[in-house]
């Protein structure tokens, strides 16, 4: 029996006022961010539309730059601490079944993002990280001939 790696994350709740319609480019942002949308409400006697979300504080760098720019200059975020999350992918993964071969192949391209994490605070504190740097080498072959 082996025991999972485990991550806590930490997340800020977010409240943003946009003052108009669409809101597409808003939840975009989120998305791309790994953020996700509480709820959103319209302010009565106004046109003011309120969303209060979750964001990885890890995520939340420049968060206000990028959104104010797509929907510019719109919406205003506010982010506040809000709890600590489990990120619910172990960071040391990799397929180990025939079933998991088959549907995520040899190299599991899909970002592992509690790995992605740790290694982000691995390299900022100066410690070894365990990446390739050339990983397959096979792409990188020049296949014509030098003339």
């Amino acid at each position: 029996m082996e025991a999972a790696s485990v991550l806590l994350d930490d997340e800020n709740k977010g409240h943003q006022v946009k003052s108009s319609f669409p809101r597409g480019k808003m939840y975009a942002v989120l998305g791309r961010r790994h953020g996700r949308v509480l709820h959103g409400d319209m302010a009565q006697g106004s046109a003011s539309f309120f969303v209060t979300a979750v964001l990885p504080v890890v995520e939340s760098f420049s968060f206000a730059p990028e959104i104010r720019k797509q929907t510019s200059g719109l919406a205003v975020p506010q982010l506040v601490f809000s709890h600590w999350e489990v990120i619910d992918v172990d960071p040391f993964w990799s397929p180990r079944t025939e079933e998991e071969y088959l549907h995520f192949g040899e190299k599991a391209d899909s970002e592992n993002r509690a790995k992605k994490y740790m290694n982000a605070v691995r390299r900022r504190k100066g410690l070894s990280v365990e990446e390739k740097i050339v990983e397959f080498a096979e792409k990188q072959r020049t296949l014509s001939k030098n003339k």
